[in-house]
């Protein structure tokens, strides 16, 4: 079976072929790409260089967030489009267990997180190898996300590029309760988004047609606008 793995929630891209449960080829990268310039053009070179088609594809895996919403947005559509073109499964998988599939060797709590700008966060807890959910995906101030693993009382595995932004609130808030994954577990990777999606039935072809992303928070134009109404409301 040809999975084709589709990663772009945040600013780093990834996007893999895995057939028959083998990596065949992947891309993982961190630069000043847009993904809408630089999603499709991945695609179409790792299958050139698998030597393979879009035909050639029996099933599509993508981060559906949470995350960047732009870029959640490009991969879901990316992925849907080609779904519905081929006909193919489409699975979507959190972005939050794809990036703390990196580090789930870790047989404690494992905290990937996201930086959601305004001291925000889009976050969850995970624990051991099974990556088995302690607190869902959510999105949440600093503050309150380190609140709840305070009560956790556990010692708790940090995961992702964006932790260095919070590092020094972690710390001291949290003491030596809180560690640091290798920087070369920071970026999450379309091959774990395909390992993730392969381990439940496949949905069917018309499934596709109603994925939609789950962005955890409404866009902040949606929020402006839901401020407005509410302001227009009162004045009434």
């Amino acid at each position: 079976m040809i999975w084709l793995g589709i990663e772009t929630a945040n600013a780093p891209l990834s996007v893999a072929i895995v057939k028959d449960g083998k990596v065949v080829a992947e891309v993982v990268q961190n630069i000043k790409l847009t993904h809408s310039a630089g999603a499709m053009p991945a695609v179409e070179a790792i299958l050139a260089k698998a030597g393979l088609k879009p035909v050639d594809i029996d099933a599509i895996a993508v981060s559906e967030g949470p995350g960047s919403y732009t870029g959640v947005r490009i991969g879901a559509t990316l992925a849907k489009t080609l779904a519905w073109t081929l006909k193919k499964p489409l699975v979507g998988v959190s972005s939050l267990k794809v990036l703390a599939a990196n580090v789930s060797l870790h047989n404690g709590l494992i905290c990937p997180l996201f930086d959601a700008r305004r001291s925000n966060v889009y976050t969850a807890v995970y624990k051991g190898a099974t990556l088995e959910t302690v607190v869902e995906d959510y999105h949440d101030h600093i503050d309150g996300l380190l609140q709840r693993l305070q009560e956790l009382a556990e010692p708790v595995l940090f995961v992702g590029a964006d932790v260095d932004v919070f590092w020094e609130k972690i710390v001291a808030t949290l003491g030596d309760y809180a560690y640091r994954a290798p920087m070369t577990t920071d970026l999450p990777r379309a091959c774990e988004v395909i390992r993730l999606a392969s381990e439940g039935e496949l949905p069917s072809t018309e499934a596709t047609h109603h994925f939609v992303p789950q962005y955890k928070r409404i866009a902040e134009a949606e929020a402006n606008w839901l401020k407005e109404q509410k302001e227009k409301a009162n004045e009434q």
